[in-house]
């Protein structure tokens, strides 16, 4: 058996987690104060993921940049690809909050989404 630690990110308590596990299998989760902590330490040991938000370009609107964001975190692995691919996006105003930019980013299952709407700018 081996131990691994993590730091909970799933509430604002920061419990320092001990995982107990054979390979990938947990046998025990120590150190959490919640469920939530419980379920993280799993969660991030078998299958970690990440929320993904950043700005893509926008010609024609108020501000150059659009604020967007991932519907669902999608695998840590795959937090660099992502940014990479939304680094060649380039939308043309106006954008409504809660548009899909990308569907199916990299074949996730996670679309890409506006944070905020984007108004067109005439001139």
């Amino acid at each position: 058996m081996e131990i691994t630690h993590y730091l909970c990110i799933g509430c604002p308590l920061g419990c320092r987690l001990e995982v107990e596990h054979e390979e990938k299998s947990v046998v025990e989760v120590r150190g959490h104060s919640c469920k939530k902590g419980k379920e993280f330490a799993k969660d991030e040991h078998t299958d970690p993921r990440r929320m993904v938000t950043t700005t893509v370009r926008v010609s024609g609107g108020l501000w150059p940049k659009l604020p967007v964001k991932t519907r669902a975190p999608v695998p840590k692995p795959l937090v660099k690809a992502v940014c990479e691919e939304l680094h060649k996006v380039a939308l043309r105003a106006p954008v409504k909050m809660g548009d899909v930019i990308v569907s199916d980013i990299l074949q996730t299952g996670v679309d890409i989404v506006a944070t905020r709407d984007m108004p067109r700018v005439e001139g």
